[in-house]
């Protein structure tokens, strides 16, 4: 099934078709910029806590 999708797809291309279905590019778009807001307001409340513990973890592995 997913080949001739892809077969139709490319031949629609070639033919100039302009309605064909690209996928949801303001919807990955909306899903990045909210994982961004969640990752950044995570390292706002526990970014000191983080970066002590990864500072622990390098001294102790340094010595």
């Amino acid at each position: 099934m997913l080949i001739k999708h892809v077969a139709t797809a490319e031949k629609e291309k070639c033919v100039g078709n302009d309605d064909v279905d690209r996928g949801d590019v303001p919807g990955w778009v909306m899903i990045t910029v909210m994982t961004s807001i969640v990752v950044i307001g995570l390292l706002a409340v526990f970014g000191p806590a983080v970066e002590e513990a990864v500072r622990s973890a390098f001294a102790n592995i340094t010595g």
